[in-house]
């Protein structure tokens, strides 16, 4: 796909209400990810799993996602990203709504893999709209529809607070607002631009090669401990800062407020400096957690957490499109892949850590990660932010 910036002008009414069913996609896919983040737990008692076989569900998850995410991509230049976010998202919401009803941990682990799947085809058409809308406007808005999927992510995380709201009821309510966005996008969203199959990576000089790959590999570090910290959360607020069952959902919702309180912020204070200062308040975020696991100590670093993790996505796209010698599309798409593998397979890193050390000591691992990321992001986007 060619880059969004070098197709025709729309009429302004028509990028806002682009823009607008963009933000709509982003809330719902943060509402959709933070509903199955909060029912780990329950899934966790349900099926008396210990660490390292809930972690086995999870990566049910991603592999569902990492096995589909090439056919998914050529599905989806194929039918377009409006069509595509149609279909796959009766299916997001359908699988949502069945994970509480397993009633076998194998059935639940199969029907996993297709929720994962369906996660991925709907975040990479999400995707491709979020690109043709920042190609069309004249500032950015990058960090502020990543905002929109935390604000989605605070949504779902307290509505499975909410009183005698029962995991199968959460997933429906949530389900039934992901279907009706998915449904409605089409007379909102920009046009796909033009796909030529001939266009293939292999124009990429090597010099763009060695870039995009650093990039991809910082991006993989922080978002491991992203996806970490999305899925863990509410398992490490319950089991190890040993809060009310109340509270559970609070810990996914605090991490979510400081990632939408970052992103919102993001596109006016994007420089090089952000990124290290960004990374060292992840770092410090997830080290209160594990030095201090009481409930409201969780809670603030959680918060921490999550206001410095919010903008390293965002700068890594940023940095990405700006790799000389490479299509922007063809670089975010490739740095994109390293982020996302590291998002899906972060929570099975803690657990398996989890399994022979402990949640609370696996967290300081995920604070070194971040740590690396402080030390080293800034080097990888220098030449670019």
């Amino acid at each position: 796909m060619t880059s969004g910036s070098s197709s025709p002008a729309a009429a302004p009414h028509r990028i806002r209400n682009a823009t607008r069913a963009t933000m709509a996609q982003f809330f719902v896919n943060g509402a959709t990810f933070a509903t199955w983040g909060v029912l780990i737990p329950s899934i966790k008692e349900r099926f008396a799993l210990s660490d390292a076989v809930l972690s086995l569900a999870m990566l049910a998850v991603a592999g569902g996602a990492l096995l589909t995410m090439g056919q998914s991509g050529k599905w989806i230049a194929r039918v377009g990203s409006a069509r595509a976010l149609r279909q796959v998202g009766i299916l997001y919401a359908a699988t949502l709504l069945l994970i509480p009803l397993a009633p076998q941990f194998w059935m639940l682990v199969l029907l996993l893999l297709v929720f994962g799947s369906a996660m991925g085809a709907y975040d990479v058409a999400m995707s491709v709209q979020a690109a043709l809308v920042e190609g069309q406007r004249t500032r950015p808005i990058m960090s502020t529809l990543h905002a929109m999927f935390s604000i989605g992510g605070i949504a779902g995380a307290a509505l499975g607070a909410a009183p005698g709201l029962s995991p199968l009821a959460h997933a429906a309510l949530v389900g039934v607002v992901t279907l009706a966005v998915s449904l409605s996008i089409g007379p909102f969203a920009l046009p796909d631009e033009v796909h030529d199959s001939a266009a293939t990576p292999h124009g990429a000089d090597k010099r763009a090669r060695r870039m995009v790959l650093v990039l991809g590999g910082i991006a993989f570090l922080a978002l491991m401990c992203e996806g970490g910290m999305y899925d863990w959360a509410a398992v490490y607020m319950r089991d190890v800062a040993q809060s009310p069952m109340a509270w559970v959902s609070y810990s996914y919702a605090a991490f979510s407020t400081g990632m939408a309180a970052g992103r919102l912020t993001g596109d006016r204070i994007r420089a090089l400096r952000t990124l290290a200062w960004s990374g060292a308040a992840g770092a410090a975020g997830i080290a209160l957690t594990a030095a201090w696991p009481s409930p409201l100590a969780t809670l603030g670093g959680l918060l921490l957490s999550g206001l410095g993790i919010a903008n390293l996505m965002p700068i890594f796209f940023l940095a990405a499109a700006r790799v000389p010698g490479m299509a922007a599309a063809e670089s975010i798409a490739a740095v994109s892949r390293f982020a996302y593998v590291g998002m899906l397979l972060g929570p099975v890193f803690i657990g398996g850590v989890a399994e022979h050390l402990g949640l609370r000591l696996s967290f300081v691992g995920v604070a070194l990660v971040m740590t690396v990321v402080a030390l080293f992001g800034g080097k990888a986007v220098r030449r670019f932010i």
